[in-house]
C-alpha cells in the first residue's frame, strides 16, 4: 500500500512531503498520513478501489487524501 500511494501522490505532481489542508492541524503531510493507513490493514482495499475509481474518472485524488487526513486527525484525537 505504501508504495501505491507514493507512486500516485508523485504521479499526480505531489510529494510525500506536501501538507495536507486539514482545519484547525498544522503540519500533517502525505507521509504521516501513508504512516497511519499502513497501521489499517483493513482499509487498504476499499481506499486503494476508491482511489482508483477516482483516478479512472480523473478526479482529484488528493481532495480524498485530505478527507482521509481529516479522518486520521479526528481519530488520533479522540484516541489521544
Amino acid at each position: 500500500m505504501r508504495k501505491y500511494l507514493e507512486t500516485l501522490i508523485s504521479e499526480k505532481g505531489g510529494s510525500t512531503e506536501d501538507l495536507i489542508p486539514v482545519d484547525g492541524h498544522f503540519g500533517l503531510t502525505y507521509a504521516m498520513l501513508i504512516d497511519f493507513i499502513e497501521t489499517q490493514p483493513q482499509a487498504h482495499k476499499s481506499i486503494r478501489k476508491t482511489l482508483v475509481a477516482i483516478d479512472f474518472k480523473n478526479g482529484d485524488v488528493f481532495h480524498f487524501l485530505q478527507h482521509l487526513g481529516a479522518g486520521m486527525v479526528a481519530a488520533m484525537t479522540i484516541g489521544g
